[in-house]
């Protein structure tokens, strides 16, 4: 009878050992089922979002044969909007690098009243729609403009002229230097600064030959996304400066002017901003390595 019980026992022991992983693998085979399917769902989810962008840029090389593209490099309109871009964006460039390094180096490493605001300020040209930004430059520089009223009785006009191309842009594209610059300079371990205080430094010595030289990667990155976004500006830039051929047209309005008229022109255009972008983004992210690898050594 014991004997009995005991087998009983041991079949039920068995029994329930048996389901517990049937239960285990049917969770087991459920979960792998999950990974399969979460994956495939990710990978079609990635394999759609990197055809809805690359299909407008590889349409756009499609629709420019090299012989067409070749061919529109001699249009004057392509010469001169290429021309005031690549200058009106290299001065924007340099303004942004000389004036905005110390507001960055001042927001990094100080605090005072209203550090908040004042960053935020900074900011806002980033969210502010271009539109509203070329209606702002306008107010405040247009011949009727809360400065420009003055400058204009002086003799001195600022709207529609090349000098409004370049505040345009230095006004939409400083922001992306000084918070990539700000950035930089916070990533600077304070104990390199402290060192050189120490060792008799002044604060300038010091910014100049220990902070500037480990930043000087993130202030280049940040210094070629200002100048990709001054390259590329165009609401700001059409309604403070206007669009004048070899004065005030610019690349981007060069294509918006050449698309009611020249498609070649415009597609030339094009692929010039888009090859340019390219190049800004490699640079940009070569640079970023080297940050990061600076950081970790």
């Amino acid at each position: 009878m014991a004997s009995n019980q005991a087998d009983i026992g041991r079949f039920e022991e068995r029994s329930l050992a048996e389901l517990v992983n049937k239960e285990h693998e049917t969770i087991g085979l459920s979960s792998r089922t999950r990974e399969v399917a979460l994956k495939a769902g990710l990978a079609l989810l990635l394999t759609l979002a990197m055809t809805f962008i690359a299909l407008p840029i590889v349409a756009l090389f499609l629709k420019s044969p090299p012989e067409t593209i070749l061919r529109s490099l001699h249009d004057p309109v392509v010469m001169d909007a290429l021309r005031l871009s690549m200058t009106t964006s290299t001065i924007t460039t340099i303004i942004v690098v000389v004036m905005g390094t110390p507001v960055a180096y001042v927001s990094a490493r100080f605090h005072y009243f209203g550090k908040d605001m004042a960053d935020s300020l900074i900011d806002l040209p980033v969210i502010m729609p271009p539109a509203v930004a070329g209606i702002a430059l306008l107010m405040a520089f247009g011949r009727m403009g809360i400065v420009g009223q003055h400058l204009n009785a002086l003799g001195i006009s600022i709207a529609f002229t090349t000098l409004a191309v370049i505040i345009a842009q230095v006004f939409v594209s400083s922001p992306f230097y000084i918070r990539q610059a700000r950035t930089s300079f916070e990533d600077v371990d304070l104990a390199y600064e402290n060192a050189a205080r120490t060792l008799g430094a002044s604060r300038v010595y010091t910014f100049f030959h220990v902070i500037l030289p480990i930043a000087m990667n993130g202030l280049i990155s940040g210094a070629i996304m200002a100048f990709a976004r001054s390259l590329g500006e165009f609401g700001a830039t059409i309604m403070f400066a206007g669009n004048f051929q070899g004065r005030t047209q610019t690349m981007p309005l060069a294509i918006y002017t050449a698309m009611q008229g020249d498609l070649d022109v415009s597609l030339c255009l094009a692929i010039i901003l888009v090859a340019i972008s390219f190049l800004v983004i490699v640079l940009v992210k070569i640079l970023t390595r080297r940050v990061y690898k600076n950081v970790r050594n």
